[in-house]
């Protein structure tokens, strides 16, 4: 398997968005300067009154699908 750390910081009006369908992916750039999209409900788990933030290893099969998402402190 294969993860990746990327540093989120969604805002409670973008998450609403991607909450409400406007959007499903989130975009992001990893420590290693790689491109990845990723569904948003993926982080669903980590939500707060002011959106998503933190740093974040999301793991992938070695096909590419979503395997977990921790949050790192």
């Amino acid at each position: 398997m294969r993860s990746l750390i990327v540093e989120l910081n969604i805002d409670r009006d973008e998450w609403l968005k991607l909450y409400r369908g406007q959007s499903q992916l989130v975009r992001a750039r990893s420590r290693e300067g790689l491109s990845v999209q990723f569904p948003a409900n993926i982080l669903s788990n980590y939500i707060s009154h002011q959106g998503v933030a933190g740093n974040f290893r999301i793991t992938f099969t070695n096909e590419g699908k979503f395997h977990s998402v921790e949050k790192l402190n």
